[in-house]
């Protein structure tokens, strides 16, 4: 595709269960991520904590898409706040509410959440159907079998 060809847009149908939350959007024009908000107040306690959170919105994916929930970077590095699950998979059969299961990685603070609050990210994805074929044996490579800290620090 040449760079002076845009890209062709995906629609995607979105339910808003909360009129007054932001639907996901992006910070800058071609970001791959789409910012998620908080539908509710709540704390992710320190030490590991654990809260699931509320998005105010539902998607219907087509098949063939699937969307990841991914972890905000300054968050991450600001005040340790994660998604446990990174990536969070959404299947493209799911209708539900999109949640964000945020983990605290901080030994000592507290996160407070508020409403509205930009927690996560969201990135779509193409899914190329597959079909596992058994064999007898695989292919070589050069890698071969090594995995696990293989390829050096």
């Amino acid at each position: 595709m040449s760079p002076d060809v845009p890209p062709e847009v995906q629609s995607i149908p979105l339910l808003r269960l909360d009129p007054e939350l932001a639907v996901p959007s992006s910070a800058q024009a071609g970001d791959a991520g789409f910012d998620l908000s908080a539908r509710f107040d709540g704390v992710v306690p320190a030490a590991g904590g654990r809260l699931l959170m509320a998005t105010g919105f539902a998607l219907a994916l087509p098949e063939g898409m699937a969307a990841l929930i991914l972890p905000r970077s300054g968050l991450a590095l600001r005040h340790g706040l994660s998604v446990v699950n990174a990536p969070g998979l959404v299947d493209s059969g799911y209708r539900g509410e999109l949640s964000v299961l945020l983990l605290n990685t901080d030994p000592e603070v507290d996160i407070e959440i508020r409403r509205g609050d930009r927690i996560a990210q969201l990135m779509l994805q193409r899914v190329v159907p597959v079909e596992f074929v058994e064999v007898s044996e695989l292919a070589g490579s050069e890698r071969g079998d090594q995995g696990w800290g293989s390829s050096g620090r």
